[in-house]
C-alpha cells in the first residue's frame, strides 16, 4: 500500500509494542502506524513511550474499533490521526502527508465519535471552563483567531484562507499554540476552544 508513493519510504516492521518503540528510537521514522491491539506492549502504551521522548515521530493510531474511550485515550497519549482498519489506502497514505504537515487525520467516525462525547459530557461546571478561558488568555489576538478556527476544524489551508494568513504562517501559529497551551495535537486545542465557550 506504501510501496509505491515515491514520497514515501517504509524504514521498518514491528511485530509487537515494545519492537515498535525500540525500533523508532534506532531508525528515527517521521511517522509510526501504531496499532492499538498488540501484544507485550499495547499501541497507546507505545505511543505514550514515543511521545515522552525528545522529537517523536508522529504517529496514527488504526484499530478495528472507534471505541470513545480508545479514541480520546489515543490523542491524550499523544497519537495525531486514528483511522479505521478499514480506511481506504488512498485516505492512510493522505492521512500520513497530513500528519507530516501538522494536521491531525480522524476517520469520520472518529470525528462523530469526539464530537457526540464532548456535546454529552455532563458539564464540569465553571471551573473547567474558568481553567480553559485562563489558558486560553495567554494567547495573543491573531493566537486565539487561530485556536478558535483549529476549535471549529479547519485545516491549515482553510485557516490560511479566512484569515488572509500564509499557510507557513498558520503552521508557526499552531506550533506555538502548542507549546503555549502545553497540548500535543489540534483536538485538544479544540476541547480546550470548547471548554472556554462553556463559560
Amino acid at each position: 500500500m506504501l510501496g509505491g508513493h515515491d514520497d514515501l519510504d517504509v524504514v521498518g516492521e514491528a511485530a509487537d509494542g515494545r519492537e515498535g518503540v525500540r525500533l523508532a528510537g534506532e531508525l528515527r521514522p517521521d511517522v509510526v502506524l501504531m496499532d492499538i491491539r498488540m501484544p507485550r506492549l499495547d499501541g497507546l502504551g507505545a505511543t505514550r513511550e514515543l511521545h515522552a521522548r525528545p522529537h517523536p515521530p508522529r504517529v496514527i493510531v488504526l484499530t478495528t474499533f472507534d471505541a470513545d474511550e480508545q479514541v480520546v485515550e489515543a490523542l491524550a497519549s499523544g497519537a495525531d490521526g486514528f483511522l479505521l482498519k478499514d480506511t481506504p489506502p488512498p485516505q492512510i497514505v493522505e492521512a500520513i502527508r497530513k500528519v507530516v504537515d501538522d494536521e491531525p487525520m480522524l476517520s469520520p467516525s472518529v470525528t462523530r465519535t469526539l464530537i457526540r462525547r464532548l456535546r454529552d459530557a455532563p458539564d464540569d461546571g465553571a471551573d473547567a471552563a474558568a481553567a480553559a478561558a485562563a489558558r486560553l488568555a495567554l494567547l495573543t489576538e491573531r493566537e486565539s483567531e487561530v485556536a478558535e478556527a483549529v476549535g471549529r476544524g479547519l485545516s491549515n489551508a482553510e485557516i490560511a484562507a479566512e484569515l488572509h494568513l500564509s499557510v507557513p504562517t498558520v503552521k508557526a501559529h499552531v506550533s506555538r499554540l502548542f507549546d503555549k497551551l502545553q497540548v500535543t495535537n489540534r483536538v485538544q486545542i479544540a476541547i480546550l476552544v470548547h471548554d472556554a465557550q462553556k463559560g
